[in-house]
């Protein structure tokens, strides 16, 4: 993200500068306007934050992970509940951290607190370690003066996120590590094996059946072509991230992704689980519905719930209940529409929303733990035939060459 040098007055008249990460000029005039800051200045920075992540690793600059926010905002929320002052707070933290990023971070943190910029105003300058729901959470704590409770609830929300993305990730795993074992033994074939059988076939003169003849003529590509393989994937690769960095393009793809035989199912229950408790805890803490549905959105990861849950939005946006929009959205079985109509009528949405995360939560992991049951017969079954087909195409000629034997003698 583009990084931007900014200058300006707050209400005092005092000269308040510094650096923010944005997408646009504009993003920024509209940060400081909200944080009480009246633009003077405005251009593209050319600090260190600004330099390739190659050279900011080089120098030290490591990224910070899931866990080092989830860290930070227990410790914070600890710290808030004990009463202790907030520059305090920051600075004890900082002291305790061993990672210099982080650190940096917090030392960037109390210099905005410094210049009278309240904390929510001083996290929006991080973007890619605090995100809008983040900030906004914070925000709607310093209002209500529930600092403590926001902190509590995101770390259980960031908790949940951690624990969800752990499954997917082991639901993943498997079929990765089996997929690449299989391409490494069938390129060490065609690499080696392959062309040791055709020069000893070749030396015979004899007719080879065609299986034989289809993996040999292979072999001799990959063994004259590979470098062109290997650009092919390239670029392949490149193509594709490309697309998928579009807005149409992850729109597609990430739909594309929860129809996916068997990864689809668990990918769905993230995304419901996510959607489910952000809406719950961001609705419990003060946040205006309209503005939750669309920090919900952004936090989901997945451009095709995010494109529904703004759908949701702008249904309750004309005054529509929340179970009709739910409906109309499309993502929601009849269990979960029930459990929203029961909790709207209660005036209890934001329980059943949480029992819905936890209910797609233990799904999540029911099915997690029978993927590998699932995947490890079809992986086997894949394997099987592909080792079939290498072997009869290498040893065919050879039974021929037997049977030919025996006739003769």
């Amino acid at each position: 993200m583009p990084v931007f040098e900014y200058s300006g007055r707050n209400a005092r008249g005092e000269v308040m500068q510094g650096q923010i990460d944005s997408p646009s000029p504009q993003a920024v005039a509209t940060w400081m306007m909200s944080a009480g800051i009246t633009p003077i200045v405005i251009k593209t920075g050319t600090e260190q934050s600004a330099q390739p992540p190659w050279l900011r690793e080089l120098l030290g600059w490591r990224s910070l992970l899931d866990v080092d926010l989830l860290l930070f905002t227990r410790q914070m929320g600890t710290m808030v509940k004990a009463g202790v002052p907030m520059m305090q707070a920051l600075a004890s933290i900082q002291k305790s951290t061993r990672k210099q990023r982080l650190a940096d971070v917090i030392q960037s943190l109390r210099d905005h607190l410094d210049k009278g910029l309240e904390l929510s105003a001083a996290m929006a300058h991080h973007s890619g370690f605090f995100n809008e729901y983040y900030v906004n959470m914070v925000k709607v704590g310093e209002g209500t003066g529930k600092l403590e409770e926001v902190f509590r609830r995101l770390f259980a929300q960031l908790a949940f996120e951690k624990q969800v993305k752990q499954k997917i990730k082991g639901a993943v795993r498997y079929p990765t590590f089996v997929m690449t074992a299989i391409a490494i033994a069938v390129a060490i074939l065609n690499l080696y094996v392959i062309p040791v059988f055709a020069k000893v076939y070749a030396g015979m003169k004899v007719s080879l059946p065609p299986l034989t003849q289809l993996l040999i003529g292979v072999s001799n590509f990959v063994v004259n072509y590979w470098w062109a393989i290997v650009a092919a994937l390239i670029l392949a690769v490149y193509a594709f991230r490309s697309y998928t960095q579009t807005r149409d393009g992850r729109y597609r793809w990430d739909k594309f992704k929860l129809k996916v035989p068997i990864i689809g199912s668990i990918l769905v229950k993230a995304a419901i689980a996510r959607f489910a408790l952000s809406l719950s805890i961001a609705s419990r803490s003060g946040i205006p519905l309209m503005q939750a549905f669309t920090l919900v959105s952004r936090v989901v990861e997945n451009a095709f719930y995010e494109q529904r849950i703004l759908q949701m939005r702008e249904g309750v946006e004309r005054g529509e209940s929340m179970l009709r929009v739910a409906q109309s959205a499309g993502i929601f079985t009849p269990l979960e529409l029930q459990m929203i109509s029961v909790g709207e009528e209660t005036g209890e949405i934001d329980d059943m929303l949480e029992q819905v995360a936890t209910m797609y939560q233990e799904e999540l992991e029911y099915e997690v733990e029978r993927l590998s049951e699932t995947l490890e017969p079809i992986l086997i079954a894949g394997a099987a035939v592909l080792v079939l087909i290498m072997l009869l195409g290498v040893f065919l000629p050879l039974w021929d060459l037997g049977q030919i034997a025996r006739q003769r003698a």
